[in-house]
């Protein structure tokens, strides 16, 4: 018997959003497809009346139960998988897979981890700033003019998961890392790295952006986290041992 997409487990995640009838729309959409889990990160004005009146009665539930974080890290913390989507691509922002592709992916990831999906702002989109806590990157393929309004977008990647979760999975991606350990494991290592001069001191979070890169593609679960970490401080007790051992010979 196959496993069908847990989409309790799926949240969707609005970042600065800035009009309150777009995030009720995209509440809307939401409670279409199935998922009720939303939250705001910094948002401009979390007004209910009028996020009401375009996410109908129907979605009030979905407003009613809306989660509000200071910034990306805090609301992405507790999460094991998390996508970014995007229409501004770049050399620090490939479109790692399609919304379609995602949604199968899903399908897995989702059976023992907590996924979020972000949505940048209406205006300017996610940063890299933001996309620097992604597992992947997502693109909605579109025609000449490439940005969509953000309930629409919403709605699209929501009705991918939806039909994903029409159809059976054999499979499951085991319990990975959530953010916060990664972070931790990002932060240590960034540290180690600029220790022995592998990144440039100048602007370490550039060159940590392909690391991140490169590691999100396993992606990682926590015990191979902890053994980075450990990997790290053996690094760290050696470059300390070694300068010791230089100033004690001067």
């Amino acid at each position: 018997m196959g496993n069908t997409l847990k989409k309790d487990n799926i949240a969707i995640v609005l970042v600065e959003p800035q009009i309150p009838e777009n995030i009720g729309a995209a509440a809307r959409a939401m409670n279409n497809m199935g998922i009720g889990r939303l939250i705001l990160v910094s948002p401009k004005n979390p007004d209910r009346d009028r996020m009401l009146k375009s996410a109908t009665l129907h979605s009030a539930r979905v407003i009613d139960n809306i989660e509000i974080y200071g910034d990306v890290k805090e609301a992405v913390s507790g999460f094991g998988y998390v996508a970014g989507t995007t229409a501004r691509l770049g050399t620090m922002r490939p479109a790692m897979t399609t919304p379609r592709s995602l949604a199968q992916k899903l399908a897995d990831v989702s059976q023992k981890n907590m996924t979020a999906i972000l949505f940048g702002p209406e205006d300017r989109g996610l940063a890299n700033e933001h996309l620097q806590y992604c597992h992947t990157i997502t693109t909605i393929p579109t025609s000449d003019f490439s940005s969509l309004n953000l309930a629409q977008a919403v709605l699209i990647i929501c009705y991918e998961i939806f039909s994903a979760g029409m159809k059976q999975t054999k499979s499951s991606v085991p319990r990975l890392a959530n953010s916060f350990e990664l972070e931790g494991m990002y932060s240590h290592l960034k540290d180690v790295l600029l220790k022995i001069g592998f990144i440039n001191q100048e602007n370490p979070d550039h060159w940590m952006m392909y690391v991140r890169r490169f590691l999100s593609r396993l992606p990682l679960r926590a015990r191979e986290v902890r053994i980075i970490r450990g990997i790290c401080r053996q690094i760290d007790w050696y470059t300390g041992k070694r300068l010791d051992t230089m100033n004690n010979d001067q």
